[in-house]
């Protein structure tokens, strides 16, 4: 909306904008209206300015301290770290050092020489102690002051309040207020653009200002908002009177004027812009802000009360929720740092700062709803997760369809999901996740019925030692690695045998075997091993060796995957897991594993297994910094391939367990998906695969059994593995163990009401003797494990890195007609100078 035309609505009543402001804020936001759990921190209520209508500063009081201690500020931050909030904001008094003897004395006594470096200093300590996120209200500043300010905080804040020269002049509300001067906030706000802070502002309504006025305002911002990208919210506030100021009887602002003014703001600032209304201000009307077209709360706090507006109590998180469901809508908590920032925090943040927004974002940038963590002993809030609610929507509702209602007909009416709408359900969020798990459980009652299979399988990490680079794995060791639990190993031909033998011994119809790629294997190493075993235990079902592993045999030996995997058949490999696949969107693969497979690799080698005989399952690896748009293109990639190769048994979804994994260490990651992103990953897949792979399945290491049983109600129908042996996730930090015996998976799934089934690595019945060996199976022999040098190898000169010898191409699937080109080996610059620690090309 240009200036000529939105003058026109000035004298339009707020009705007339409604419908318009409600379709924009639809069109940019969906149907999400987000909060930000705080905590309120004012640091000191002295303030040089004299605004005629506030209450929080005041002129010091014998006997009282000028700021708060930074003891008093550490308490309030950890109340609301342990109830759950996400924000500090501090707000405080603009440079009271400059009038008042008080704040002089008292920060000489904190060391400190103006309040903006108390400030910094309580704020560094605060996200340092507790993780809570400071938002800055410390008034008008420097482009200095921000850049310094910038160093402890996610965002600052200032609100511009109003352009109006009049205000200012005497007998006005911001007269003998020098920083209340338009000209010195817009400088504020240029300030932060230039500082690349994401900044919040807004305009102050009813305090003497003109319709006209507060629209000349909205276009300030908009215009320094969009030069500078960094306006990451505006907020409408209207005016209350409080007692004890010179404004006490001055009229409040109707509410049909506060309305009028968001719906305004919508219609200039855009779709896109998020706008913001304190609930507070407009006590039990607030819900009707929702008919204007904000999209955002404000910070609401369980554990402090609004100190600027003291009499106006925050509404229940329960009666904010039931009132944004009423209108239709579905509420989210945010963090300080809205999602658009948090996507590209190296642009916006601080690097000393960003990993504390990661800890705290999910996976679209968005707050994290429960602590729970992939791995982690503590069992999932699974109930909050999926609660539907059952509130009417009345108000607000357009006749646009939802996304997430849209996908579901589609899928109800068997047309095949495409990318849009699988990232629409793997956002779901409020009752849309229940409608999501409802329609993925009854498409797995269809499919598979009320069965819960497993497989008696042993798990063999052969070694630990790899010369890749992932930056979630903390199971491989190296040099690079030393501080990771447990020494590099390798565990010795004759002990992988004799563990096969003891799985037989106890039931197991498989034998699975990962592990890293020690420098010095070739894919004779492959090979040996699966002779070995066929020779040994010739009734087990040999599935081994990840796409990565395969591709590196392959090149080692220069011949092609398809030649080298008919070699691998032949000597008594039965299948291959899914593994090495994590994310199949290239954009992120260059994040988390930049030297591995390639997606376009991984296809190819799934693809030529499938034309070999040789049958696979599929997994995806989630929760670290990857997104629902990055599972979408997973999902897709996999089907496409199923449909052209038709291999695919399963998949199985594997949240990333970050306690240990290096880029989680580093502060480059979140900390796994929410248990929300987990119960949606499953249901999705199956939405999204059906028909195509029947099969889902619930990684008891990575879940848990409470949170395999909750998953198991949202689409999964496959409890995996008994394993046996388990490193991979434990040497991330998973709690879960390393064997969970047939009796007690099957206690489990009978505590669901469902019917065990013991299977074969194809979906098969087990064989009955099979079954019966299982059942009180003896102790396992302790592993034998010895150090990586007892066997004596020698890394070659040159090393190979499918990512860095694959030539540009796209990650969508390749047809059935795998090439036969050799894969070339690695130039003679591609050196190793020690094993195990791996080099650059």
């Amino acid at each position: 909306m240009e200036r000529a035309d939105a003058r026109a609505l000035v004298g339009m009543p707020w009705e007339e904008l409604a419908g318009e402001a409600c379709r924009l804020r639809e069109a940019g936001h969906g149907r999400l209206v987000t909060f930000s759990p705080k905590v309120f921190v004012p640091l000191t209520k002295l303030c040089r300015d004299v605004c005629h209508y506030c209450t929080f500063a005041r002129p010091p009081r014998r006997g009282e301290r000028a700021y708060m201690t930074e003891e008093e500020v550490l308490e309030v931050a950890r109340a609301g770290a342990a109830a759950g909030c996400h924000e500090a904001l501090f707000t405080l008094g603009d440079k009271p050092e400059l009038r008042y003897r008080a704040a002089r004395d008292d920060l000489r006594e904190l060391g400190c020489e103006t309040t903006l470096e108390y400030l910094a200093r309580c704020a560094r300590l605060v996200l340092e102690e507790t993780g809570l996120l400071p938002h800055l209200n410390p008034g008008v500043m420097t482009e200095g002051d921000v850049r310094a300010l910038r160093e402890v905080s996610v965002s600052q804040g200032l609100m511009l309040e109003s352009l109006s020269q009049r205000l200012c002049e005497r007998g006005g509300p911001h007269f003998g207020s020098p920083d209340k001067l338009p000209a010195r906030r817009l400088e504020t706000l240029e300030a932060a653009g230039r500082a690349r802070v994401p900044f919040t502002t807004g305009i102050l309504i009813g305090i003497g200002e003109i319709r006209v006025e507060r629209l000349e305002a909205l276009f300030a911002i908009r215009e320094v908002g969009e030069r500078f990208g960094h306006v990451q919210e505006v907020i409408v506030q209207n005016f209350r009177a409080k007692p004890g100021t010179r404004m006490a009887s001055a009229p409040e602002p109707a509410l049909d004027e506060l309305l009028w003014t968001c719906a305004a703001a919508r219609l200039v600032l855009g779709a896109e812009w998020s706008i913001q209304a304190p609930p507070n201000l407009s006590y039990d009307e607030f819900p009707r802000l929702l008919e204007a077209g904000i999209d955002d709360w404000g910070g609401v706090s369980a554990v402090t009360r609004d100190h600027v507006n003291p009499e106006a109590p925050w509404p229940e998180l329960d009666r904010l929720r039931v009132a944004t469901e009423t209108a239709g809508l579905e509420l989210a908590p945010r963090l300080a740092i809205y999602p658009r920032y948090v996507a590209d925090l190296a642009s916006w943040t601080d690097g000393g700062v960003a990993p504390h927004v990661l800890r705290r974002a999910d996976a679209e940038g968005l707050a994290r709803e429960d602590a729970w963590a992939a791995g982690a002993a503590a069992p999932p809030g699974v109930r909050s997760c999926i609660a539907a609610s059952d509130h009417s929507p009345t108000r607000c509702v357009t006749a646009r369809p939802d996304p997430v209602g849209s996908a579901l007909g589609k899928r109800g009416g068997e047309i095949e999901l495409d990318e849009d709408d699988l990232t629409a359900l793997l956002r779901a969020r409020g009752r849309d996740i229940a409608a999501v798990v409802r329609a993925a459980d009854a498409l797995r009652r269809e499919v598979n019925g009320d069965a819960v299979s497993y497989v008696v399988t042993r798990n063999v990490n052969y070694t630990n030692v790899c010369y890749f680079r992932c930056g979630f794995c903390a199971f491989s060791k190296g040099r690079l690695a030393a501080d990771l639990r447990g020494r590099p190993y390798l565990v010795p031909l004759e002990e992988i045998v004799r563990r096969a033998r003891e799985a037989w011994e106890r039931g197991a119809t498989e034998i699975c075997l990962q592990g890293g790629i020690h420098p010095a294997f070739t894919g004779d190493y492959y090979l040996e091993v699966c002779g070995a075993l066929k020779d040994a235990v010739p009734g087990i079902h040999v599935h081994a060796f990840s796409a990565l592993e395969v591709w590196q045999g392959a090149a080692t030996l220069g011949l092609p995957v398809d030649d080298y995997l008919r070699r691998l058949r032949d000597a008594g490999l039965a299948s291959l897991p899914g593994t090495a696949a994590e994310i199949l969107d290239d954009e992120v693969r260059a994040v988390i594993c930049p030297d591995k497979v390639t997606t376009a690799q991984w296809l190819e080698v799934h693809d030529a297994a499938h034309h070999a005989g040789l049958r696979s399952t599929t997994t995806i690896m989630f929760g670290h910094v990857d997104s629902p748009r990055s599972w979408a293109r997973h999902l897709l990639r996999l089907r496409e391939q199923q449909r052209a190769s038709g291999g695919f048994t399963e998949l199985v979804p594997l949240p990333f367990v970050h306690m240990e994994a290096p880029i989680s260490l580093d502060g480059r990651a979140r900390p796994g998906p929410t248990f929300r992103e987990v119960l949606l990953v499953h249901a999705v897949a199956r939405l999204a695969l059906h028909p195509w792979i029947t099969n889902i399945q619930a990684s008891w290491p990575k879940l848990g059994l409470e949170g395999a049983a909750a998953v198991l109600n949202a689409g999964a129908n496959d409890l995996g593995g008994t394993l046996m042996n388990e490193s991979i996730s434990r040497a991330a930090g998973a709690a879960h163990g390393q064997e969970m015996p047939p009796e007690r998976l099957e206690g489990a799934i009978r505590a669901l009401g469902r019917t065990p089934r013991q299977r074969t690595t194809f979906y098969d019945d087990a064989p009955e003797e099979r079954r019966l060996a299982s059942y009180g199976a003896a102790p396992l022999s302790e592993p034998f494990n010895p150090p990586v040098s007892e066997a004596g190898l020698v890394a070659p000169p040159r090393l190979m890195r499918p990512a860095l010898l694959a030539q540009p191409a796209s990650s969508a699937s390749r047809s059935s007609t795998v090439s036969r080109r050799r894969i070339r080996r690695a130039a003679p610059s591609e050196t190793s100078t020690a094993a195990g620690r791996g080099t650059a090309l």
